[in-house]
């Protein structure tokens, strides 16, 4: 390939293709700062069409002070929940006229600083972060200057905009959800015990059952990780003891190990064992036997992160989101509707 085809078609070839300067040539590619003349801009159109010119998107944004581009770190894409979250800001980006990078942490801390620092140096408009465990890199992110919006609940103290769902409530309504069935006995699969939000549906299953004057069995507390291979060894361990009549799985993943662990052992669901979860997505609609499930607004969410950003004034804000019970077959109901795409 000669050297005239294989390198980056310049400004200069546009003006000389058009008959022009170079500077009239950047005036209508960024609309000013000075008027020009219909017919000249047109033939600066023709030429651009013709030479196959590109605008350099990095020298426009050190121009603009814009790179067009939001970051988002999430802890694990392979989770359906965050993955359905990710699909939904990446719309909602795209309609703002965005870019949406995306950072996949693996459930790694350290990965998760790095993806941010990476996402910084590239000068994001904005970052959208969920962090592993809820130790957000909140300093590194401040002292850039960045806006953040964080898809969590956070700290008092940290002045960070936010949009949560008040998880330790869900799990409340969940475990409620058990018990009005009748349920007396009610085990819980949760997070590992180190994470902030395990600790949170951890309050609000034991309120749950202290509401009602319920025995909170420390041995039916089983932590693993919140993975459908967690779900089902830690359903494994369940059934080397005595079998709780029900169980709030606390993610969807966990709650599909269960299933396979029960099933496996010849113990149906809702029949031998009740199970609602938590952050359900469509797949808890189409699993047999669908499951009751916590539904998260994960659109309206999204939305309001993107405006957050798009919108940023430097001033925190913070918005809860109603969540949803959704119900299923695997606590005894009969599921009514079909899910929100």
């Amino acid at each position: 390939m000669s050297s005239s085809r294989s390198r980056r078609v310049t400004r200069t070839d546009v003006a000389r293709e058009a008959g022009t300067s170079v500077a009239v040539v950047s005036y209508v590619i960024n609309n000013g700062p000075r008027p020009v003349a219909p017919a000249t801009r047109q033939r600066v159109l023709a030429a651009i069409e013709k030479t196959g010119y590109r605008p350099n998107g990095v020298a426009r944004a050190l121009a603009s002070g814009s790179t067009q581009t939001y970051g988002l770190v999430v802890p694990n894409i392979a989770n359906p929940f965050i993955s359905s979250m990710a699909h939904a800001l990446q719309q909602e980006a795209f309609a703002d006229g965005k870019v949406l990078l995306l950072g996949d942490a693996g459930d790694d801390r350290l990965r998760e600083r790095e993806l941010i620092n990476n996402l910084l140096h590239r000068q994001v408009d904005g970052l959208i972060y969920t962090s592993v465990d809820r130790h957000p890199c909140i300093d590194v992110i401040q002292a850039s200057g960045t806006p953040c919006v964080m898809i969590d609940r956070i700290e008092p103290g940290l002045n960070v905009s936010s949009i949560q769902v008040n998880e330790q409530q869900a799990a409340y309504q969940a475990t409620r959800h058990l018990v009005a069935h009748g349920y007396r006995e009610v085990a819980i699969i949760c997070g590992p015990m180190a994470m902030l939000n395990t600790q949170d549906r951890l309050c609000g299953w034991r309120q749950a059952l202290d509401e009602d004057s319920l025995a909170v069995n420390e041995r039916w507390i089983f932590s693993t990780d919140y993975t459908r291979a967690g779900g089902y060894e830690a359903t494994r361990r369940m059934l080397a003891g005595p079998l709780p009549r029900a169980l709030f799985a606390t993610n969807e993943q966990q709650a599909f190990g269960c299933l396979r662990a029960l099933a496996e052992q010849g113990l149906k669901v809702p029949e031998d064992v009740a199970l609602v979860c938590f952050n359900a997505t469509q797949e808890s609609y189409y699993s047999v036997p669908s499951l009751t499930a916590v539904r998260q607004p994960v659109v309206q969410m999204a939305q309001a992160a993107i405006a957050m950003l798009r919108e940023w004034d430097g001033t925190a804000h913070r918005l809860e989101f109603d969540f949803e019970l959704q119900p299923g077959e695997s606590c005894g109901c009969r599921p009514s509707g079909t899910p929100d795409n």
